[in-house]
């Protein structure tokens, strides 16, 4: 018996890799806290979140537009809303800065789309808020999709404001 025990603990030890040597998607930077959980108060929004949440750590692609070949901004933020809560909306992020409700930065609500500008125009880039000040989005070639802090220095320089989805 005794052997048998240390067999299955060896195995089980083999079995074991470090987080540098894992394969596929990366942990984000920033953790979505239970703060911003408890600011999602439907269960679509709830929906959208966890959907949004599924694809970190998928590699960007310019003009992508699924998980299995990699997301842009706007096309991770179409793909989401599509199948996390059943909304279409229009593919650019110009089109998607003129859709729905605009919102100020105080009453941001978890998935509120939030736009920056990161190539000197307006609305060049977007992502899903989701609460905590925290927003996911698919960054730019090399990276992957990611959840980070909006408080950090580069996105309040470039913030140019937030729109509202009906879900």
């Amino acid at each position: 018996m005794k052997t048998i025990l240390v067999v299955i603990v060896a195995l089980l030890a083999g079995c074991a890799t470090p987080p540098s040597k894992m394969a596929g998607p990366r942990p984000p930077k920033v953790m979505l806290t239970e703060r911003a959980f408890d600011e999602i108060s439907t269960a679509r929004t709830r929906e959208l979140a966890f959907h949004a949440l599924s694809h970190i750590g998928v590699p960007y692609r310019y003009g992508g537009a699924s998980p299995e070949s990699g997301f842009d901004c706007s096309g991770l933020v179409q793909y989401v809303y599509a199948r996390g809560a059943g909304v279409a909306l229009p593919r650019s992020t110009q089109r998607l800065s003129e859709v729905g409700a605009s919102v100020p930065t105080d009453a941001l609500e978890p998935g509120d789309l939030v736009f920056f500008d990161t190539l000197r125009k307006p609305y060049s880039h977007v992502g899903i808020y989701l609460g905590d000040q925290r927003f996911i989005h698919a960054p730019t070639t090399g990276g992957r999709v990611e959840l980070v802090d909006m408080r950090d220095r580069y996105w309040q320089t470039r913030y140019n404001g937030a729109r509202r989805i009906d879900l």
